[in-house]
């Protein structure tokens, strides 16, 4: 493990920017963290805490997956409840826009916010929820540093320094919660994996690992940042997870490229490639 934890530390020095790694086999209980408590701004990956919370209240019955949700495109600030929209050009997914004035069910808006990462499907689900609610969520899992404040694009928050950060720790430790179906219940932390399988976005974890390695997992991408998190189930059953977080990168879609030959590393090594 010493071994593939320095060749993983020399492929991310060649590319300018800060990085964390959290991986664990969930057979062989094999780790390699670096840096996996320090505070990264979570962007897209705190979707997935959300989601959890989502099917956490649904069952405890305060709602249902099939409600009918009205589309919006109005939101309050966290610092002062100002009114403020989202854009669609700024969205990865446009679609939703569209339908403002309609109902979408609460579990096509979940899919939306994860597989696309629609920020729009995000407000509306995190104004259901609760940020509070949140990150009270993460803390009974064990998660003790994920936070979870706001929705997305509250431009006065991200000015006072109001942010959703996260650790790659606590992300592996509720990834690994949700494989070994302890998220919520064993039916709802496979739901959520069936959903976290769709990802439309597949440039870091899955980006070059074979054909029928299936990936169950989160982007995040803000300016200078990249990041993706998730579940890889071998062919053979077997399975593990895989956090890779970045900032202060230089160049973006290289820095994405090398945590990609990262995954792949470690592909490797559990397979004996």
């Amino acid at each position: 493990m010493a071994t593939i934890k320095q060749r993983i530390l020399d492929t991310l020095a060649g590319h300018p920017g800060i990085y964390a790694v959290a991986f664990r086999n969930l057979v062989t209980g094999e780790e390699i963290l670096i840096r996996e408590k320090e505070t990264f701004h979570a962007a897209s990956t705190m979707k997935v805490p959300v989601m959890i919370a989502v099917f956490k209240q649904a069952a405890a019955g305060r709602f249902s997956l099939s409600d009918p949700i009205m589309v919006k495109n109005t939101f309050k600030s966290i610092v002062d409840s100002s009114e403020y929209e989202l854009h669609p050009e700024d969205d990865s997914e446009q679609d939703l826009y569209r339908q403002v004035g309609t109902r979408r069910t609460l579990s096509d808006l979940v899919y939306r916010m994860i597989i696309k990462s629609s920020n729009l499907a995000t407000n509306m689900v995190i104004e259901l929820v609760g940020g509070q609610y949140v990150t009270q969520t993460m803390r009974e899992l064990g998660a003790q540093d994920i936070q979870v404040l706001r929705g997305v694009e509250d431009g006065k928050a991200y000015r006072a320094g109001l942010n959703n950060t996260t650790t790659a720790y606590d992300l592996l430790l509720i990834f690994e919660k949700m494989a070994q179906g302890e998220t919520v219940s064993p039916a709802a932390s496979e739901d959520m994996i069936r959903i976290l399988l769709d990802q439309r976005f597949n440039s870091i974890i899955p980006a070059q690992l074979p054909a029928g390695v299936k990936v169950a997992h989160k982007t995040g991408e803000i300016t200078g940042v990249r990041h993706d998190a998730g579940i890889v189930f071998l062919p053979d059953g077997r399975k593990y997870v895989l956090v890779l977080l970045s900032r202060e990168l230089e160049n973006p879609e290289e820095g994405a490229q090398a945590m990609a030959t990262v995954s792949r590393m470690l592909y490797d090594h559990v397979t004996g490639k």
